[in-house]
């Protein structure tokens, strides 16, 4: 299927509420990084991918029309250029606010993931299996192997500034969730909604979701 949008953002700017307006406009389904829950075996497809060690990543969004947070925000040059007709939404969200919130909830998983990795007892190997594949996209590829705040704010607003340099400016969409759906509707060209823009996965959402500490 070809894409009609491609998420250029990261995760904590609003990516799974984007996720569930896209759906609702008809323009879904959207691939978000929760879709590998129902497809488990995406995830060792995404790390040979990451990995250099397959190029296709076609067979993980067969029978998806737009994409949004990682895993694909890291291949997102590539959907793109493979999809020339897409629509490419850049959510934002000030750097300081956002790294609090991927600090507290995203990047506190992955670090204590880290941390189990050396005792195969600590997590299933289906859990092990997704946290392999999230680590690596994510802190090892997107972050260069340190969630460091100084750091991980540069390359956020690095990663920012490629986007919106690289992509044709009648084609992008800088955007964030508070816009609600006025600017979104116009540059994808749909009607707005009677509902309200959906609003999920506050970072109290994620972290009542891991309620221990495995």
């Amino acid at each position: 299927m070809t894409l009609k949008v491609i998420g250029a953002g990261f995760g904590r700017t609003g990516t799974l509420s984007l996720k569930s307006a896209i759906d609702e406009l008809g323009l879904g389904p959207c691939y978000h990084m929760v879709e590998t829950r129902a497809h488990p075996e995406h995830d060792t497809m995404w790390l040979a991918l990451a990995k250099g060690e397959a190029s296709d990543w076609r067979p993980m969004l067969n029978g998806y029309a737009s994409t949004v947070d990682w895993p694909t925000t890291y291949f997102w040059k590539d959907l793109s250029a493979a999809n020339p007709d897409a629509k490419i939404i850049l959510t934002l969200r000030d750097p300081e606010v956002w790294y609090r919130s991927a600090a507290a909830t995203i990047f506190a998983r992955m670090l204590e993931f880290e941390a189990l990795r050396a005792d195969p007892d600590a997590v299933d190997e289906a859990r092990r299996r997704h946290m392999e594949m999230a680590n690596t996209i994510v802190v090892e590829k997107t972050f260069g192997g340190s969630l460091d705040k100084h750091h991980a704010i540069q390359v956020f607003n690095a990663h920012n500034e490629d986007v919106r340099r690289s992509v044709p400016r009648e084609r992008l969409l800088v955007y964030e969730s508070g816009e609600g759906w006025e600017p979104l509707c116009a540059f994808l060209g749909v009607p707005i909604p009677a509902t309200p823009y959906p609003k999920v996965n506050t970072t109290g959402d994620f972290v009542s979701h891991f309620p221990d500490k495995r």
